[in-house]
């Protein structure tokens, strides 16, 4: 069940768009700091739960998030690189020894947001985890992963 703390209603999230919010922290990868991985503004893994262009724009005006059309990407990167989905991690290499990048998405939080993904009790997302490993190996990145028993 996915949760989200009354207390954290004093950053202005009324309880249809902390609905929302909570949400979106189902697709929310961990590499340093919190990925929320919004690929495809229009695919039905993220429709279905709620995440369409309109509640985005909804957390973005409320501050909590910045959307980008073009996407966002993360620079930097060496050959091996390891992310978290609720903590199972997945190790990830790049076809290139170092100066590798990582597509992050449509999406990424706020300063206002990352303290309230911070707080949030979502629920993990098997078919979203395998969109994102297929996406993965669709750009030529070889992951590998200790699945929960």
């Amino acid at each position: 069940m996915a949760v989200l703390p009354n207390e954290q209603a004093g950053l202005g999230v009324d309880e249809e768009n902390r609905a929302v919010f909570v949400s979106l922290c189902q697709f929310v990868w961990i590499q340093g700091e919190f990925l929320p991985l919004i690929y495809d503004l229009e695919h039905e893994v993220y429709a279905r739960k709620g995440i369409t262009r309109r509640a985005l724009a909804v957390l973005k005006e409320m501050g909590l998030i910045s959307v980008e059309q073009a996407g966002y990407v993360k620079k930097g990167f060496g050959q091996h690189a390891r992310l978290f989905y609720f903590g199972n991690p997945t190790k990830i290499r790049f076809p290139k020894g170092e100066d590798n990048q990582l597509d992050l998405g449509h999406v990424l939080f706020t300063n206002k947001g990352k303290a309230l993904a911070a707080v949030v009790q979502a629920g993990r997302n098997q078919e979203f985890y395998e969109y994102v490993i297929q996406r993965w190996f669709e750009q030529g990145l070889i992951t590998s992963s200790i699945l929960p028993k």
